[in-house]
């Protein structure tokens, strides 16, 4: 089941539609729901009863409008629509766990006043117990492109698993790009000399035998490497333009896998051109998907 959270806004709108057609592509049923206020979703009589009504009645109103919007692009998808009550963030957390995907908007969904921007989207894709796409902007166009951001280690083979499948579901090519700079020992830059022929060959090879195996289990999926020397949040952004899907890690905690500070996948989160997949790569952080490569 793939989970949407709306707001009524035009973002929670683009997730709906983003998410519908992910839905139909992976047969799957499609859950929209949409957070309010604890009291109002559980008062039904006292000083505050019309006011927790009004609230739920608007609720209804956003949901009904999403599952229309879900059902009008896809006719056959299984929608069915949910209130959740408390934090947006809390609430939408609690439904990832019985979720193979949970989608948001980029900003909004707030059920209380004053949240930053993105807040929402940023605490879903730090801590949700299942992937997270946030929908910043979807393409007018496809352009039959899946770009993941993968850092040669371990951690890597959620991102690759997820890349991979959503690749051959869409009949996609995959851009695999690793990013590469020069670290101290005490985790700072270094000036790169002019002659960094070896490191990056060496780069290379380590993309090439990270790939390996997966282009081996996906052989319909072709498959473009990129290795790229500078920032990642720059590399990764200017390579997912014009993009059908940016994918990327996360270790659960709000930092992107192999990346130093929570303020990298922040960064993504915002300023991403596209849809952007943040996956699950510690195993305690990680639940199985298992209608992958079915």
């Amino acid at each position: 089941m793939i989970v949407v959270g709306v707001d009524g806004s035009r973002a929670g709108l683009e997730a709906v539609a983003w998410a519908a057609a992910e839905a139909a592509l992976r047969d799957v049923p499609l859950r929209v729901v949409h957070a309010i206020h604890r009291w109002a979703a559980e008062t039904e009589q006292g000083r505050y009863a019309e006011v927790a009504h009004w609230m739920r009645q608007g609720a209804a109103t956003v949901l009904a409008a999403a599952v229309d919007r879900a059902r009008r692009a896809h006719p056959k998808l299984t929608v069915e629509s949910r209130i959740l009550p408390g934090d947006p963030r809390a609430a939408l957390i609690r439904e990832g766990e019985q979720a193979d995907l949970l989608v948001v908007g980029n900003h909004g969904l707030s059920a209380v006043r004053g949240l930053m921007v993105g807040s929402v989207a940023y605490g879903v894709a730090g801590h949700a117990p299942c992937d997270v796409v946030v929908v910043r902007q979807t393409p007018v166009t496809s352009s039959g492109e899946i770009v993941a951001g993968i850092d040669t280690s371990p951690r890597a083979a959620p991102v690759l698993e997820f890349a991979f499948a959503e690749a051959a579901l869409r009949g996609a090519d995959l851009r695999a790009v690793h990013v590469w700079s020069r670290y101290d020992k005490h985790g700072g830059f270094q000036p790169i000399p002019d002659d960094v022929g070896e490191d990056e060959k060496n780069e290379v090879r380590q993309l090439k035998e990270t790939l390996a195996g997966w282009c081996g289990r996906y052989p319909d999926v072709t498959v473009i490497e990129e290795v790229v020397r500078g920032h990642p949040v720059d590399a990764l952004r200017d390579a997912a333009r014009g993009a059908d899907l940016l994918v990327v890690g996360s270790r659960g905690r709000g930092e992107l896998a192999g990346l130093v500070l929570g303020s990298v996948s922040h960064s993504l989160l915002h300023h991403a051109p596209g849809p952007l997949a943040v996956i699950r790569t510690s195993a305690e952080a990680r639940r199985g998907n298992e209608h992958r490569g079915k």
